[in-house]
């Protein structure tokens, strides 16, 4: 907090300032807001246009995302999201989730710090924009952030560009606070224990094979660092250990496959097909890169992903949904930021 004492000492033509705090800042990957051809295009164009995203030449893929995609794209896209779209609130649940996890740790925190940390939260594409937020948290008086890409693995494509976003946004501050960015958790205990309890509490009749499907990226990008694919890996591995499950009934796909090249294998869309026609008649499929659900969960696992199952041969599909804002999770993704609190607080 800001010492009583050196604010007493601060001249009368000095700008006010407000009590020291630290926030903590939540990053999603984003959303439209609405449903429309101009919003979904304006969305879609910002995510389309990110380098981290799409990273051929601007000339080579602008005039193509411009001319082409972003003429026909939004129209499909925004047919999709209206499957989903959350009426009450007019908002995607993406939105509706992620704020109600902005909440629920606000609350823990708030349990164990009081008033001292400012919790709120940012969308990469769409609103509430990064740079809008951290100027809002700067303004109250939040001299030091915890900045947390809401990505248990990190990818380029993920937490990279929230990274980049932030630390741009950063660029407009007169007085920059310190910052702290949460390093990936995908292999934390505690959210292997959450992912198991998920599977265990899921309904339906036992599968055969649990599918861990993933949001795809380009295979290159593995060759060329992204430590992305290995840490999926590894939670597929610590998450069949921790049901205790033989290997073959917990397999790792990757979904969302975008463009013309190869992007990591196996497809989750093709996978579930091949597994039903060598006669897996149950399958369950849960999404351990994404912390909330959304377009890519909600519409391409429970209908694209289970129709390739059911059309090929598939008896029973069960979605298990992403953690979302149960308590077990919001436990989880307190007790990261906590670990990235240290020293700053006495408690």
């Amino acid at each position: 907090m800001l010492d009583p004492d050196k604010a007493r000492a601060l001249p009368a033509s000095h700008p006010k300032l407000q009590p020291e705090k630290i926030g903590v800042l939540l990053a999603s990957l984003g959303t439209p807001d609405a449903t429309d051809y101009w919003s979904m295009r304006r969305y879609l164009g910002e995510f389309l246009s990110d380098r981290r995203v799409i990273d051929y030449p601007r000339w080579l893929w602008q005039p193509l995302l411009q001319l082409v995609i972003l003429s026909r794209r939004p129209f499909k896209s925004g047919a999709n999201y209206r499957k989903i779209w959350n009426k009450d609130l007019d908002e995607s649940p993406l939105m509706t989730i992620t704020r109600a996890q902005a909440a629920g740790i606000s609350e823990r925190l708030a349990a164990t710090y009081g008033d001292q940390v400012q919790v709120a939260f940012c969308m990469r594409y769409g609103n509430p924009s990064t740079q809008s937020v951290l100027r809002r948290m700067v303004a109250d008086g939040c001299t030091r952030i915890v900045f947390f890409p809401l990505y248990p693995h990190y990818a380029g494509a993920t937490v990279a560009t929230a990274n980049d976003q932030l630390f741009r946004a950063l660029m407009q501050e007169k007085w920059q606070p310190s910052l702290r960015v949460v390093a990936p958790y995908f292999d934390e205990p505690a959210y292997i224990e959450a992912l198991a309890n998920s599977v265990r509490r899921a309904g339906g009749p036992q599968p055969d094979v649990l599918v861990c499907s993933y949001h795809g990226l380009p295979e290159r990008y593995l060759r060329e660092g992204d430590p992305y694919h290995c840490q999926c890996q590894k939670t597929t591995r610590l998450l069949r250990d921790r049901l205790g499950w033989e290997a073959d009934r917990v397999v790792t796909t990757f979904q969302s496959k975008f463009g013309p090249e190869e992007w990591l294998k196996p497809y989750t869309v093709e996978e579930v097909a091949r597994l039903a026609k060598t006669g897996k008649k149950r399958l369950a499929v849960i999404a351990p890169a994404f912390a909330a659900d959304c377009i890519e969960t909600l519409e391409e696992i429970e209908e694209e992903i289970r129709e390739s199952f059911l059309s090929a041969g598939g008896e029973s599909f069960t979605y298990i949904p992403c953690l979302n804002d149960d308590p077990e999770h919001l436990d989880v993704l307190t007790g990261v930021i906590r670990s990235s609190l240290g020293g700053w607080l006495k408690k």
